[in-house]
């Protein structure tokens, strides 16, 4: 990726994952900065001729309906975004804050908050110098991220704190200054349109849904693998088996589970040992398909929010409207998102099944805890309890986000979403799932050399064999297996295991 440019409605997902670690410059679109402007004569306007406008022209939440007196007004902003920086708990990380701050660069392009042009482009100059505000992690509740977003934006006024490009914290307006960047200036109604939007969460989304992809994407290896190291029965995978009931996802995990699969010589009659495997191994398609429907659902419900605008009020220059909305209220990307940690729920257990046949004779038909024989070793008996114990915390972490009537701003905003401690839950589901696999990857992978069939792996898994033994030798003496899981792991998270696609 050379460069982004943001236009307001092409942000995908792996645009932002790579932007947000800062190794992608960042453009503005320039057609979409002058819409931006059009719309922005639209707030002057209602300034002017002193309408009702929430937000605006009037005050904020249990207070909108007072009106705003001249001098108010030209201070509001700036106290917009003093009142709701409230953000607790420890510092976010860069990467959820800088994908925050795309995210929200986005959605301006498209003209409903009626913002300046230039708040746009002063975040877009942060971001590609490097600049990082400081925000707390604890703060939103999913209806609109305001106190995260004003959090951040105090720190883009020149009052927060900010990062510098190697990470040193320090006030807001002197690393800004270092960076010859001048501290942004509000006008009305440019404090709530960095305060009042979906941002915050919609960055995270899109970070931990692609770390959900990945670790999706690297289970399918390593079930591929368990499947050569039990020699399973590929029947279930078959497309006319799975067409009986031809559910998307599984269609989809199926057919990549052959394609990594190809020239296998279990795809050759005889090859398998049994008639039916255990479930782990026989409904591996149907499992991981569970997943894959939730990954596509959970993809398109945040790729809208990146690029959809969560503004209230929203301005449509066309028609010279401002209207009230509740775009900000991200329900259905709570649900979107909790849908799919429940189904790597339903991936995680199965891999567990998984490796437990593996390591058990009576199934494998292998060394128990597929030790060398002789070795007076205990094989990977010990590195099960580490897989149970990542199941457990993945398991706590896939519970379903408390809603709860809330008790905000006297009763009028009575409503919550939770999609922020659903995201969270996302990300470190995304991690546990990525350490399992490796664990998986790693006894499937010794289990296919005890059973002497490296010769007869196709090309890919061939490729993905070896490149397991480059990161974790063949395991003929106890040792302990942590730097190799965490290798593995950092591997998947990279991009850097192999994919169909590589080979």
């Amino acid at each position: 990726m050379t460069g982004l440019t943001l236009t307001g409605r092409t942000l995908c997902i792996r645009d932002v994952t790579i932007a947000a670690d800062g190794t992608a410059p960042i453009s503005l679109d320039q057609d979409a900065l002058k819409h931006m402007g059009e719309t922005r004569a639209l707030i002057d306007l209602v300034i002017a001729e002193k309408r009702p406008v929430y937000g605006v022209t009037t005050g904020l939440g249990s207070r909108s309906t007072e009106a705003l007196d001249a001098d108010t007004l030209a201070r509001f902003s700036v106290q917009t975004l003093r009142g709701r920086a409230q953000a607790v708990g420890p510092n976010d990380s860069r990467r959820n804050i800088r994908a925050a701050m795309i995210v929200r660069a986005n959605t301006l392009l498209l003209g409903h908050s009626g913002a300046q042009p230039k708040i746009a482009e002063h975040i877009v100059a942060c971001l590609n110098a490097g600049l990082t505000p400081v925000v707390g992690q604890i703060g939103s509740i999913g209806a609109a991220d305001l106190v995260l977003n004003a959090t951040m934006g105090l720190a883009l006024i020149g009052e927060g704190e900010m990062s510098d490009p190697q990470g040193v914290i320090g006030p807001s307006a002197d690393v800004m200054r270092a960076q010859d960047i001048k501290h942004l200036t509000l006008g009305p109604r440019d404090g709530l349109a960095l305060a009042n939007s979906t941002s915050a969460v919609a960055g995270a989304s899109a970070l931990a849904v692609d770390a959900a992809r990945l670790a999706f994407e690297a289970a399918q290896t390593a079930a591929a693998m368990s499947l050569e190291g039990f020699r399973a029965n590929l029947g279930p995978l078959e497309h006319r088996t799975l067409a009986l009931k031809p559910l998307p996802g599984q269609m989809a995990a199926g057919e990549d589970l052959r394609q990594r699969l190809t020239g296998s010589a279990l795809l050759k009659p005889g090859h398998a040992r049994r008639l039916q495997d255990p479930l782990s191994l026989r409904n591996i398609a149907q499992i991981h398909g569970t997943v894959s429907a939730a990954l596509t659902t959970a993809t398109q419900v945040t790729q809208i929010e990146m690029n959809g605008s969560s503004d209230n009020p929203a301005a449509f220059c066309e028609t010279q409207e401002i209207i009230s909305c509740g775009a900000y209220f991200t329900a259905e990307l709570t649900n979107a998102i909790e849908g799919l940690n429940r189904a790597f729920v339903h991936l995680t257990v199965a891999q567990l099944a998984r490796i437990s046949k593996l390591l058990n004779p009576v199934f494998s038909d292998l060394p128990t805890f597929l030790a060398q024989p002789k070795s007076g070793s205990n094989g990977f008996a010990p590195l099960m309890k580490s897989a149970e114990a990542l199941v457990s915390e993945l398991l706590h972490a896939a519970q379903p986000v408390p809603i709860w009537p809330s008790i905000n701003a006297n009763g009028v905003e009575d409503c919550i979403a939770g999609s922020p401690t659903a995201v969270r839950a996302l990300a470190s589901i995304a991690e546990y799932s990525t350490r399992l696999t490796a664990i998986e990857l790693i006894v499937a992978t010794q289990a296919v050399e005890l059973r002497e069939t490296v010769a007869v792996l196709g090309p890919f898994m061939a490729g993905v064999h070896k490149q397991v033994r480059t990161m974790s030798a063949l395991l003929d003496q106890d040792r302990p297996l942590a730097h190799d899981v965490e290798q593995i792991a950092r591997a998947i998270r990279s991009c850097a295991l192999l994919t169909p696609a590589d080979i």
